[in-house]
């Protein structure tokens, strides 16, 4: 997992090709600007999910994790919560290939909050539960920029 924001890359010259090809395509790109849904970049290689939802309370939320690709989440607007632990400390159920969907259960053991800008990079070996509330519910977009890992 790598929090940061996309106003500050020059701290995470480090990071992979693909990552930073993300980050470009998020500042030459009005995102706002996109309908939900998913968005081909460069085909199942990179693409990128807009999402629009309504955060609520962790008990309504589910835990994750992804095999084939990692996910570069970049908040458009909006605050959100991410709980976060690695999955070797969760109850992990069955994987669907189909999806990439590892579902999970357990305890958080940090978290994360999206503002305006700021993103957060999750890799196979990072279970995340999205969309939990901050100081209450709250109407956020946000980019999840899927990279093809396997």
């Amino acid at each position: 997992m790598i929090f940061g924001n996309i106003n500050n890359l020059e701290e995470f010259s480090y990071l992979e090709k693909q990552i930073m090809e993300c980050f470009a395509y998020a500042k030459s790109h009005d995102l706002a600007s996109y309908e939900k849904g998913s968005h081909e970049i460069d085909g199942d290689r990179l693409f990128v999910n807009v999402v629009e939802y309504t955060t609520t309370t962790p008990e309504e939320r589910f835990w994750e994790a992804h095999k084939n690709y990692l996910d570069v989440h970049v908040m458009i607007h909006g605050t959100e919560q991410i709980d976060l632990n690695f999955i070797r400390n969760m109850d992990v159920k069955e994987f669907v290939e189909k999806d990439d969907f590892l579902p999970m259960e357990g305890e958080k053991n940090s978290s994360v909050i999206l503002r305006d800008g700021d993103f957060l990079i999750c890799y196979p070996g990072d279970g995340h539960r999205t969309a939990v509330a901050v100081d209450g519910p709250e109407q956020i977009k946000k980019a999840i920029f899927k990279v093809r890992i396997a």
